[in-house]
């Protein structure tokens, strides 16, 4: 379980990840993507889901912060990035390590 990688986004946004092997969930809105990441926390270790789609689920997305496996985690969509991925992986960096090791802003 913990080798298998998965997304869950729009069917444009998650083309790529197909072609590069990973397993893709497509949703078309917040509550078929929090189904899809029901669906794959169940064979995936690891579980990309893009901005749109985590930001309104984000309370649910919370629960697997609590376990090692599996790990959920923000990626912009084919529109781009909000910065909303940039600031849940400053914030966790920051839990992990103490330190902001990635976005050092003086």
């Amino acid at each position: 379980m913990t080798g298998k990688m998965a997304i869950v986004g729009d069917g444009d946004s998650i083309m790529v990840f197909r072609a590069a092997g990973v397993d893709t969930f497509a949703a078309e809105d917040a509550k078929s993507a929090r189904e899809a990441v029901r669906r794959a926390a169940k064979d995936h270790g690891i579980i990309f889901v893009t901005e749109e789609f985590y930001k309104p689920n984000e309370e649910f997305m919370k629960r697997f912060d609590e376990e090692p496996y599996p790990v959920v985690i923000s990626i912009p969509s084919k529109s781009g990035s909000s910065g909303y991925s940039d600031a849940l992986l400053k914030n966790a960096m920051e839990k992990a390590l103490g330190v902001d090791i990635l976005f050092h802003n003086d």
